[in-house]
Protein backbone atom coordinates (compact mmCIF):
# COMPACT_ATOMS: atom_id res chain seq x y z
CA UNK A 1 0.00 0.00 0.00
CA UNK A 2 2.54 2.65 0.76
CA UNK A 3 4.50 1.38 -2.36
CA UNK A 4 1.23 2.53 -4.25
CA UNK A 5 0.65 5.55 -2.27
CA UNK A 6 4.25 6.65 -3.38
CA UNK A 7 3.67 6.00 -6.95
CA UNK A 8 1.06 7.71 -6.80
CA UNK A 9 2.02 11.22 -5.30
CA UNK A 10 4.80 10.95 -7.97
CA UNK A 11 2.17 10.65 -10.70
CA UNK A 12 0.11 13.35 -9.63
CA UNK A 13 3.43 15.51 -8.91
CA UNK A 14 4.46 14.88 -12.50
CA UNK A 15 1.22 16.10 -13.65
CA UNK A 16 0.91 19.21 -11.92
CA UNK A 17 4.48 19.68 -13.28
CA UNK A 18 3.30 19.41 -17.18
CA UNK A 19 0.15 21.16 -16.19
CA UNK A 20 1.60 24.09 -14.69
CA UNK A 21 4.88 23.79 -17.27
CA UNK A 22 2.07 24.46 -19.97
CA UNK A 23 0.06 27.04 -18.35
CA UNK A 24 3.13 28.90 -18.38
CA UNK A 25 4.35 28.12 -21.81
CA UNK A 26 1.07 28.37 -23.91
CA UNK A 27 -0.81 30.98 -24.44
CA UNK A 28 -4.67 29.63 -24.62
CA UNK A 29 -6.57 28.69 -26.24
CA UNK A 30 -3.47 27.08 -28.38
CA UNK A 31 -5.27 28.00 -31.96
CA UNK A 32 -7.33 31.13 -32.48
CA UNK A 33 -8.98 30.72 -36.04
CA UNK A 34 -11.17 33.67 -36.36
CA UNK A 35 -14.39 32.84 -38.66
CA UNK A 36 -14.17 36.31 -40.42
CA UNK A 37 -11.99 36.29 -43.30
CA UNK A 38 -11.78 38.82 -45.81
CA UNK A 39 -11.26 38.17 -48.81
CA UNK A 40 -9.06 39.79 -51.59
CA UNK A 41 -11.77 41.31 -53.43
CA UNK A 42 -12.47 43.70 -51.31
CA UNK A 43 -10.96 47.04 -52.21
CA UNK A 44 -9.15 48.03 -49.14
CA UNK A 45 -7.81 44.50 -48.73
CA UNK A 46 -6.66 44.61 -53.23
CA UNK A 47 -4.98 47.94 -52.87
CA UNK A 48 -2.84 46.55 -49.37
CA UNK A 49 -2.01 43.23 -51.47
CA UNK A 50 -0.53 44.88 -54.40
CA UNK A 51 1.06 47.65 -51.92
CA UNK A 52 2.84 44.09 -50.58
CA UNK A 53 3.49 42.76 -53.72
CA UNK A 54 5.49 45.85 -55.05
CA UNK A 55 7.80 46.03 -51.78
CA UNK A 56 8.67 42.40 -51.99
CA UNK A 57 9.59 42.85 -55.99
CA UNK A 58 11.70 46.08 -54.85
CA UNK A 59 13.44 44.11 -52.02
CA UNK A 60 13.78 40.73 -52.67
CA UNK A 61 13.89 40.09 -56.50
CA UNK A 62 17.24 39.09 -56.04
CA UNK A 63 19.87 38.35 -53.08
CA UNK A 64 20.79 41.26 -50.80
CA UNK A 65 23.16 40.63 -48.01
CA UNK A 66 26.99 42.16 -47.14
CA UNK A 67 28.06 39.54 -50.23
CA UNK A 68 25.56 40.88 -52.10
CA UNK A 69 26.38 44.82 -51.11
CA UNK A 70 24.58 46.47 -54.43
CA UNK A 71 21.24 45.03 -53.83
CA UNK A 72 21.61 44.77 -50.11
CA UNK A 73 22.17 49.30 -50.29
CA UNK A 74 19.20 49.55 -52.83
CA UNK A 75 16.83 47.14 -50.27
CA UNK A 76 18.26 49.88 -47.62
CA UNK A 77 17.36 52.80 -49.91
CA UNK A 78 14.15 51.49 -51.15
CA UNK A 79 12.97 51.62 -47.41
CA UNK A 80 14.13 54.69 -46.89
CA UNK A 81 12.69 56.26 -49.72
CA UNK A 82 9.26 54.60 -49.31
CA UNK A 83 9.44 56.17 -45.01
CA UNK A 84 9.98 59.41 -46.31
CA UNK A 85 7.11 59.07 -49.02
CA UNK A 86 5.15 58.48 -46.13
CA UNK A 87 6.09 61.91 -44.42
CA UNK A 88 8.95 60.57 -42.29
CA UNK A 89 12.10 61.50 -41.50
CA UNK A 90 13.43 57.84 -40.73
CA UNK A 91 16.82 57.87 -38.48
CA UNK A 92 19.62 56.15 -40.20
CA UNK A 93 22.19 54.41 -37.39
CA UNK A 94 25.31 53.30 -39.56
CA UNK A 95 27.96 51.10 -38.61
CA UNK A 96 30.64 49.40 -39.69
CA UNK A 97 31.13 45.01 -40.12
CA UNK A 98 34.29 42.93 -41.60
CA UNK A 99 36.63 46.26 -41.03
CA UNK A 100 35.31 48.11 -43.84
CA UNK A 101 32.02 47.40 -44.41
CA UNK A 102 29.43 50.09 -43.85
CA UNK A 103 26.00 49.12 -43.16
CA UNK A 104 22.34 50.68 -41.72
CA UNK A 105 19.74 50.37 -39.31
CA UNK A 106 16.99 52.42 -40.75
CA UNK A 107 13.84 53.27 -38.05
CA UNK A 108 11.11 55.46 -37.36
CA UNK A 109 9.50 56.72 -34.20
CA UNK A 110 5.97 57.50 -32.72
CA UNK A 111 6.02 59.79 -30.42
CA UNK A 112 3.73 59.35 -27.45
CA UNK A 113 2.29 62.79 -26.10
CA UNK A 114 4.14 64.20 -23.56
CA UNK A 115 1.30 66.37 -22.21
CA UNK A 116 -0.13 63.15 -21.17
CA UNK A 117 0.18 61.40 -17.19
CA UNK A 118 2.90 58.63 -17.18
CA UNK A 119 2.98 55.30 -14.42
CA UNK A 120 6.46 57.22 -13.35
CA UNK A 121 5.15 60.25 -11.55
CA UNK A 122 8.69 60.98 -9.68
CA UNK A 123 12.40 61.13 -11.26
CA UNK A 124 13.69 59.29 -8.40
CA UNK A 125 12.21 56.27 -9.83
CA UNK A 126 14.76 56.45 -12.80
CA UNK A 127 17.80 55.05 -13.49
CA UNK A 128 20.21 58.19 -13.67
CA UNK A 129 20.13 58.32 -17.70
CA UNK A 130 16.55 56.47 -17.73
CA UNK A 131 13.72 58.04 -20.34
CA UNK A 132 10.58 58.85 -18.88
CA UNK A 133 8.38 56.96 -21.06
CA UNK A 134 8.49 53.41 -22.47
CA UNK A 135 9.32 52.63 -26.19
CA UNK A 136 7.56 49.39 -27.76
CA UNK A 137 9.81 48.32 -30.58
CA UNK A 138 8.48 46.42 -33.57
CA UNK A 139 11.63 45.60 -35.75
CA UNK A 140 12.02 42.99 -39.21
CA UNK A 141 15.53 42.40 -40.59
CA UNK A 142 16.23 43.16 -44.65
CA UNK A 143 19.06 41.19 -45.38
CA UNK A 144 18.72 37.78 -47.10
CA UNK A 145 20.57 34.50 -46.47
CA UNK A 146 23.35 33.76 -48.38
CA UNK A 147 22.12 33.36 -52.27
CA UNK A 148 18.72 33.19 -51.54
CA UNK A 149 16.47 36.95 -53.04
CA UNK A 150 14.73 36.27 -49.56
CA UNK A 151 11.11 37.38 -50.57
CA UNK A 152 9.48 35.74 -47.44
CA UNK A 153 12.85 35.59 -45.06
CA UNK A 154 12.20 38.34 -44.60
CA UNK A 155 11.25 40.49 -47.37
CA UNK A 156 7.59 39.73 -45.86
CA UNK A 157 8.44 41.01 -42.56
CA UNK A 158 9.84 44.32 -44.31
CA UNK A 159 6.91 44.38 -46.60
CA UNK A 160 4.60 44.31 -43.76
CA UNK A 161 6.45 46.55 -41.41
CA UNK A 162 6.57 48.98 -44.14
CA UNK A 163 2.36 49.03 -44.77
CA UNK A 164 2.65 49.37 -40.83
CA UNK A 165 4.34 52.57 -41.10
CA UNK A 166 2.19 53.34 -43.70
CA UNK A 167 -1.11 52.90 -41.41
CA UNK A 168 0.43 54.73 -38.43
CA UNK A 169 1.34 58.17 -40.38
CA UNK A 170 0.29 61.31 -37.92
CA UNK A 171 -0.66 58.12 -35.44
CA UNK A 172 0.33 59.86 -31.78
CA UNK A 173 0.45 57.14 -28.98
CA UNK A 174 -0.65 58.30 -25.64
CA UNK A 175 1.99 57.41 -23.15
CA UNK A 176 4.47 55.25 -24.61
CA UNK A 177 7.01 55.37 -28.39
CA UNK A 178 6.84 52.94 -31.19
CA UNK A 179 9.86 52.60 -32.97
CA UNK A 180 9.63 50.88 -35.85
CA UNK A 181 12.92 49.41 -36.99
CA UNK A 182 14.38 48.10 -40.20
CA UNK A 183 17.71 46.03 -39.10
CA UNK A 184 20.55 44.91 -41.48
CA UNK A 185 22.54 41.65 -40.42
CA UNK A 186 20.10 39.21 -39.26
CA UNK A 187 21.45 36.28 -41.19
CA UNK A 188 24.91 34.69 -41.16
CA UNK A 189 27.95 35.51 -40.98
CA UNK A 190 26.44 37.70 -38.35
CA UNK A 191 23.37 35.86 -36.42
CA UNK A 192 23.91 36.00 -32.76
CA UNK A 193 26.75 38.35 -32.76
CA UNK A 194 27.59 41.85 -31.94
CA UNK A 195 27.36 42.75 -35.79
CA UNK A 196 23.44 42.18 -36.07
CA UNK A 197 21.76 45.22 -36.86
CA UNK A 198 19.20 44.47 -33.62
CA UNK A 199 21.94 44.13 -31.66
CA UNK A 200 23.46 47.48 -32.19
CA UNK A 201 20.28 48.85 -32.24
CA UNK A 202 19.23 47.27 -29.04
CA UNK A 203 22.45 48.39 -27.19
CA UNK A 204 22.24 51.90 -28.16
CA UNK A 205 18.72 52.05 -26.98
CA UNK A 206 20.00 51.26 -23.19
CA UNK A 207 23.36 53.27 -23.55
CA UNK A 208 20.85 56.02 -24.08
CA UNK A 209 18.54 55.27 -21.14
CA UNK A 210 15.00 54.14 -23.17
CA UNK A 211 12.98 52.20 -21.14
CA UNK A 212 11.77 49.03 -23.63
CA UNK A 213 8.85 47.67 -22.91
CA UNK A 214 8.86 45.00 -25.56
CA UNK A 215 10.49 44.22 -28.95
CA UNK A 216 8.34 42.16 -31.98
CA UNK A 217 10.59 40.83 -34.78
CA UNK A 218 8.45 40.36 -37.79
CA UNK A 219 10.25 37.37 -39.30
CA UNK A 220 8.55 35.17 -42.01
CA UNK A 221 5.07 36.09 -42.85
CA UNK A 222 3.96 34.53 -46.22
CA UNK A 223 4.09 30.60 -46.53
CA UNK A 224 0.85 28.93 -45.30
CA UNK A 225 -0.93 26.14 -46.30
CA UNK A 226 -4.86 24.39 -45.49
CA UNK A 227 -2.90 21.10 -46.23
CA UNK A 228 -2.96 18.50 -42.96
CA UNK A 229 1.17 17.35 -42.75
CA UNK A 230 2.06 21.00 -44.25
CA UNK A 231 2.97 21.95 -40.62
CA UNK A 232 6.19 20.69 -38.40
CA UNK A 233 7.62 21.41 -34.85
CA UNK A 234 10.29 20.72 -32.42
CA UNK A 235 9.63 18.25 -30.04
CA UNK A 236 7.53 18.86 -27.45
CA UNK A 237 5.25 21.12 -29.67
CA UNK A 238 5.08 18.91 -32.65
CA UNK A 239 2.77 16.76 -29.60
CA UNK A 240 0.75 20.08 -28.89
CA UNK A 241 -0.04 22.19 -31.97
CA UNK A 242 -1.35 21.27 -35.26
CA UNK A 243 0.17 20.00 -37.98
CA UNK A 244 -1.55 22.02 -40.77
CA UNK A 245 0.26 25.47 -42.04
CA UNK A 246 -2.35 28.36 -41.26
CA UNK A 247 -1.81 29.91 -38.77
CA UNK A 248 1.11 32.74 -37.51
CA UNK A 249 2.93 32.36 -33.89
CA UNK A 250 3.63 34.37 -31.68
CA UNK A 251 6.96 33.27 -29.88
CA UNK A 252 8.32 34.43 -26.82
CA UNK A 253 11.65 33.90 -25.27
CA UNK A 254 10.68 33.30 -21.03
CA UNK A 255 11.69 36.83 -19.95
CA UNK A 256 8.82 37.54 -22.13
CA UNK A 257 5.95 35.49 -20.90
CA UNK A 258 3.47 38.30 -19.86
CA UNK A 259 4.15 40.33 -23.12
CA UNK A 260 3.85 37.74 -25.39
CA UNK A 261 0.37 36.87 -23.38
CA UNK A 262 -0.34 40.56 -24.47
CA UNK A 263 0.56 40.39 -27.62
CA UNK A 264 -0.78 37.62 -28.69
CA UNK A 265 -4.00 38.57 -27.35
CA UNK A 266 -4.33 42.03 -28.89
CA UNK A 267 -3.60 40.42 -32.24
CA UNK A 268 -6.56 37.76 -31.88
CA UNK A 269 -8.62 40.78 -30.28
CA UNK A 270 -8.19 42.32 -34.20
CA UNK A 271 -7.34 39.90 -36.68
CA UNK A 272 -8.72 37.68 -38.56
CA UNK A 273 -6.07 35.17 -38.72
CA UNK A 274 -5.67 32.15 -37.08
CA UNK A 275 -2.83 32.35 -34.56
CA UNK A 276 -1.00 30.43 -31.80
CA UNK A 277 1.40 31.80 -29.33
CA UNK A 278 3.68 30.65 -26.56
CA UNK A 279 7.04 30.83 -24.54
CA UNK A 280 10.34 28.38 -25.33
CA UNK A 281 14.04 28.72 -24.00
CA UNK A 282 16.11 29.31 -26.84
CA UNK A 283 18.17 25.48 -26.45
CA UNK A 284 14.61 24.51 -28.26
CA UNK A 285 15.67 24.36 -32.39
CA UNK A 286 14.88 27.83 -33.92
CA UNK A 287 13.06 29.70 -31.48
CA UNK A 288 15.88 32.41 -31.13
CA UNK A 289 16.73 32.76 -34.11
CA UNK A 290 15.70 36.11 -35.46
CA UNK A 291 16.05 39.92 -33.80
CA UNK A 292 14.27 38.98 -30.80
CA UNK A 293 17.43 37.30 -29.60
CA UNK A 294 19.35 40.27 -29.67
CA UNK A 295 16.81 42.47 -27.24
CA UNK A 296 17.09 39.45 -24.93
CA UNK A 297 20.65 39.69 -24.58
CA UNK A 298 19.86 43.02 -22.96
CA UNK A 299 16.89 41.82 -20.93
CA UNK A 300 14.29 43.29 -22.80
CA UNK A 301 10.85 41.25 -23.10
CA UNK A 302 11.21 40.42 -26.61
CA UNK A 303 9.26 37.69 -29.07
CA UNK A 304 9.34 37.10 -32.77
CA UNK A 305 5.89 36.77 -35.29
CA UNK A 306 6.37 34.38 -37.50
CA UNK A 307 5.02 31.59 -40.06
CA UNK A 308 7.65 29.02 -38.30
CA UNK A 309 9.45 29.29 -41.56
CA UNK A 310 11.96 25.96 -42.00
CA UNK A 311 8.90 24.33 -39.81
CA UNK A 312 6.83 24.71 -42.75
CA UNK A 313 8.19 26.72 -45.76
CA UNK A 314 9.96 24.50 -48.72
CA UNK A 315 11.51 28.01 -50.03
CA UNK A 316 13.39 28.85 -47.48
CA UNK A 317 16.70 29.97 -47.30
CA UNK A 318 16.86 28.52 -50.69
CA UNK A 319 17.13 30.48 -54.39
CA UNK A 320 12.92 29.90 -55.08
CA UNK A 321 12.25 31.88 -51.67
CA UNK A 322 10.84 34.63 -54.74
CA UNK A 323 8.02 37.21 -54.33
CA UNK A 324 5.59 34.50 -56.55
CA UNK A 325 6.28 31.74 -53.95
CA UNK A 326 4.61 34.37 -50.99
CA UNK A 327 0.89 34.42 -50.09
CA UNK A 328 0.23 38.06 -50.20
CA UNK A 329 -3.29 37.81 -49.15
CA UNK A 330 -2.45 36.27 -46.12
CA UNK A 331 0.03 38.63 -45.60
CA UNK A 332 -2.16 41.45 -45.84
CA UNK A 333 -4.62 40.08 -43.47
CA UNK A 334 -1.25 39.39 -41.08
CA UNK A 335 -0.42 43.07 -41.46
CA UNK A 336 -4.26 44.53 -40.32
CA UNK A 337 -3.91 42.40 -37.55
CA UNK A 338 -0.93 43.65 -36.43
CA UNK A 339 -1.76 47.63 -36.53
CA UNK A 340 -4.70 46.46 -34.51
CA UNK A 341 -2.56 44.60 -32.10
CA UNK A 342 0.22 47.45 -31.92
CA UNK A 343 -2.71 49.86 -31.22
CA UNK A 344 -4.11 48.09 -28.59
CA UNK A 345 -1.16 47.54 -26.97
CA UNK A 346 -0.09 51.42 -27.34
CA UNK A 347 -3.63 52.97 -27.67
CA UNK A 348 -3.61 56.58 -29.22
CA UNK A 349 -4.46 59.92 -27.35
CA UNK A 350 -7.96 60.41 -26.59
CA UNK A 351 -9.07 62.11 -29.49
CA UNK A 352 -7.55 60.63 -31.55
CA UNK A 353 -9.05 57.70 -34.01
CA UNK A 354 -7.02 54.80 -33.97
CA UNK A 355 -5.80 54.36 -37.62
CA UNK A 356 -6.30 50.63 -37.83
CA UNK A 357 -9.86 49.99 -39.87
CA UNK A 358 -10.90 46.30 -40.05
CA UNK A 359 -11.57 44.52 -43.24
CA UNK A 360 -15.12 43.54 -44.32
CA UNK A 361 -15.90 39.93 -42.71
CA UNK A 362 -16.32 37.52 -45.36
CA UNK A 363 -14.81 33.59 -45.49
CA UNK A 364 -11.35 32.53 -48.08
CA UNK A 365 -9.07 29.99 -48.07
CA UNK A 366 -5.66 30.61 -46.72
CA UNK A 367 -4.36 28.64 -50.04
CA UNK A 368 -2.58 30.25 -52.74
Amino acid sequence: MTTFITILIVALAAAAGVYLTLRYALVFPLIDRPQRRPTESSPSQSARVNRLRTHLRSIATVPHNTHHYAALEMAADYVVKTLSDFGYEPDIQSFIVDGNTPVRNISVCLKADHSAPTAIQASDTLEPGQTERETLVIGAHYDSAGHSPGANDNGSGVAALLEICRDLRGFQPANQNIKLAFFVNEEAPYCKTPDMGSWRFAELLVKRGDRVSGMMALETLGYFSDQKGTQHFPFPFDHIYPDRGDFIAFVGLPKARAFTHAATKAFRDTATFPSIGGIAPGVIPGIDLSDHWSFNQFGIPALMITDTAPFRNPYYHRLDDIPANVNCSALAQITDGLVGMITTLAPGTQNERPPHQPLAEASGSLAG
